[in-house]
């Protein structure tokens, strides 16, 4: 069967039929993706289909990554491979990132033939997943109950939560925070893009959290199908004591549950089995070891998603990874 290579509106027609396909495989990401420096493909061969993103390197080389995908039944990735193949080696990659939109443990997880297991990942391999089915009483029930009281606590003492439009002052919030807890963030044109490609898709929503006015803290929260994720955070070091992070996040959870989501990923903690999570969270601040105290709270189930790599040039591939490492 002959692969498709679509454009953008033929690639959100083909989605159409997989409305609960990751939000990383849609046309809106791409364009999101393709505005800092990254040449997007779409293919599409019988029923599934992905979108490969070319990070260009010097050289002529590249290196080409599939974010959640493909999209479309398991069963047909196999038919997908061999022209995902043939696009990495007309785009000189060195190696290709797979990170299917599946979990460990399901019948999908496996390497395909030609890929190994990755030892690094773009996004998050381990995640803790809300469900947001039943009634909000239900979803509060499931919660820590110092989690519950947080947030009731932070409604008493005057915290109140909105939609907001102003990414400016979030990403001033969002750099204050990773001055405070040592985390890269992206340029203020990124955040931005983000909110003007998804927002007016009724796809993504920007909430404040304030006391007296004084925004404390602030997500972007995004959302397709019935799932949502949590993908960007920030808050200021005033006014803890108020705990706007859980209301805020009570918040984003009540957002996506009115627009039909029946899960949302709190998007990212340390990369450990349960047992070790629960054993070292209270000591531990590094890394995503600082949000997973608070994460926890919330109720949700630990997941953990495969990583795939097809490597095409072995040395420059070790490379990577030693650089992986020292970072």
């Amino acid at each position: 069967m002959n692969p498709a290579f679509l454009d953008a509106p033929a690639w959100e027609a083909f989605l159409r039929q997989y409305p609960n396909a990751h939000i990383l495989q849609t046309a809106a990401w791409g364009e999101v993706k393709a505005a800092f420096g990254w040449r997007v493909a779409r293919l599409v061969v019988g029923a599934v289909g992905a979108q490969v993103l070319f990070r260009p390197l010097p050289l002529g080389l590249s290196v080409a990554y599939v974010p959640k995908g493909p999209v479309g039944p398991s069963e047909g990735w196999k038919a997908l491979w061999p022209a995902l193949d043939a696009r990495c080696r007309q785009e000189r990659a060195v190696f290709l990132k797979v990170e299917p939109d599946v979990w460990e443990g399901e019948a999908a997880a496996a390497p395909p033939p030609g890929f190994r297991a990755a030892a690094h990942a773009v996004q998050p391999r381990r995640t803790l997943v809300v469900s947001l089915r039943g009634r909000e009483e239900d979803l509060l029930a499931r919660m820590k109950q110092k989690t519950r009281y947080n947030i009731r606590l932070a409604a008493r003492k005057g915290v109140t939560v909105r939609p907001w439009d102003d990414v400016e002052a979030f990403y001033a919030l969002l750099r204050e925070t990773g001055a405070r807890d040592g985390f890269g963030v992206h340029s203020l044109a990124y955040y931005r893009r983000v909110y003007e490609v998804f927002h007016p898709r009724g796809e993504a929503a920007l909430l404040v959290a304030e006391y007296q006015g004084e925004p404390l803290a602030a997500l972007m929260v995004l959302a397709r199908g019935t799932r949502a994720w949590y993908f960007y955070g920030a808050s200021t070091g005033r006014h803890r004591n108020r705990m706007p992070t859980y209301l805020l996040q009570w918040e984003a959870m009540r957002w996506a549950k009115a627009r039909g989501c029946a899960e949302y990923d709190l998007w990212g903690v340390p990369d450990a089995d349960q047992e070790v999570l629960e054993a070292q969270f209270t000591q531990r601040r590094d890394g995503l070891w600082g949000v997973y105290r608070f994460k926890r709270g919330f109720g949700g189930h630990l997941r953990r998603a495969p990583v795939w790599d097809q490597v095409y040039r072995p040395w420059l591939y070790r490379l990577y990874l030693r650089r992986v490492r020292a970072a």
